[in-house]
């Protein structure tokens, strides 16, 4: 799925809420992202996403926030981050509060979102991606202001 971000992941300030393992904000600095932040707070997947960072030598250019990522992400302000992943539980409304708050602030100019796909997400720029199972990826982006030009 990143392959299809590869330009924008170069130097990118990327979130991974609800990290888990840490695969997509790992996979991210892989592909040259400047650094990336985890924010987790179950036990079992901090341990699993501390031994991953550990495990590629990545410390340096890996934050991890032990926190529970809807308040996290709610503090957020305009364009705190270049991308920002957020895969929350699928039965819960969290996703919901992700991008509420992602619309009205627009704290990552790209997110990507991973949910059931049986869920419509509205939103102006969109795409979206099917995998087997009942997943589906949406990638949603900030719409850019037309640049004022100069008075002449």
């Amino acid at each position: 799925m990143l392959e299809l971000l590869a330009d924008e992941l170069k130097g990118a300030r990327v979130l991974d809420l609800f990290a888990g393992s840490g695969a997509d904000g790992l996979e991210a600095v892989s592909r040259g992202a400047k650094f990336a932040d985890f924010v987790e707070n179950g036990p079992g997947a901090l341990h699993a996403l501390k031994a991953n960072v550990a495990a590629l030598r990545e410390t340096k250019r890996c934050r991890i926030y032990k926190r529970d990522a809807i308040p996290f992400s709610e503090a957020l302000k305009k364009d705190a981050y270049d991308i920002a992943f957020a895969d929350p539980p699928y039965a819960s409304k969290k996703l919901d509060r992700v991008l509420d708050h992602w619309k009205a602030t627009h704290f990552a100019e790209i997110l990507i979102l991973e949910h059931k796909n049986d869920r419509t997400i509205v939103a102006a720029i969109k795409k979206q991606y099917d995998f087997e199972g009942d997943t589906r990826v949406t990638i949603l982006r900030a719409k850019k202001k037309p640049a004022r030009e100069a008075a002449g």
